[in-house]
């Protein structure tokens, strides 16, 4: 599966932005997930949404960031509100055919078997 990610650019701190992923096939059974990197780090999980549409979020996005999808247009989203400049990083999104049950966001940090796209750089600073 290709994914394609858009929607990254600069934002003053509170600011918000929308990531966009363009999934090239129906994203029915895959779980989804947005990670995001920091320079010299492995990536961290940021949101995923599995395929019955269950959402879970790393602790320093909880309440701020919005996971979601549209099924019609085989597209993954990342509503960020409030942002930080520790939200500064390389945002990527995930897919990988998993089942709901498995879905995580510890399953898409610690492990490498998803796929994902070439990634969209957020940065926040005033």
């Amino acid at each position: 599966v290709q994914l394609v990610e858009s929607g990254g650019g600069s934002v003053q701190p509170g600011g918000s932005l929308t990531l966009s992923c363009a999934v090239e096939r129906s994203t029915r059974r895959y779980s989804m997930g947005w990670l995001r990197q920091f320079p010299g780090k492995d990536p961290e999980g940021v949101a995923t949404l599995d395929d019955y549409g269950t959402t879970k979020y790393a602790d320093s996005v909880k309440g701020r960031f919005t996971i979601s999808k549209v099924n019609a247009k085989n597209t993954l989203y990342l509503q960020m509100n409030r942002l930080a400049p520790e939200d500064t990083a390389m945002y990527y999104c995930a897919a990988e055919l998993l089942p709901p049950t498995r879905c995580s966001i510890a399953y898409f940090q610690n492990n490498n078997g998803y796929t994902a796209g070439q990634g969209t750089q957020v940065t926040v600073s005033s």
